[in-house]
């Protein structure tokens, strides 16, 4: 059974930093293309960062230069620096794959909300 589980969000000044992380159990984030997206109030969700099973990285324009995704065995992280008002939303893990398949599956967490704010 396959599982995201988001943690490290929370409340942060502007100019400030979090890290996000994402636990995945029941797949290998090295054969899944893992994202973060988020989704705020009144809002569409979109995309923030993305790294490909080859270790591709992919950053929305208003993520480029302030947040880093990266990967370590079993978690996806989410390093978010200068954070702005605009970044408050819920951020939210997912998981595309795997790779070696044509025929792909989507996995979602529950998300983490965070909140930029003076």
């Amino acid at each position: 059974q396959v599982q995201l589980v988001e943690s490290g969000g929370g409340l942060v000044h502007p100019g400030g930093s979090l890290r996000l992380s994402c636990a995945a159990s029941g797949l290998s984030v090295f054969e899944y293309n893992m994202d973060w997206y988020r989704q705020a109030p009144g809002k569409q969700r979109e995309l923030v960062a993305e790294i490909t099973y080859d270790a591709t990285t992919i950053y929305a324009e208003t993520a480029k230069g302030r947040f880093t995704i990266s990967r370590d065995r079993a978690k996806v992280y989410l390093q978010m620096n200068n954070m702005k008002p605009e970044d408050t939303a819920v951020y939210i893990c997912n998981a595309n794959g795997p790779y070696y398949l044509d025929s792909k599956r989507d996995y979602w967490g529950q998300g983490t909300q965070v909140t930029v704010s003076s």
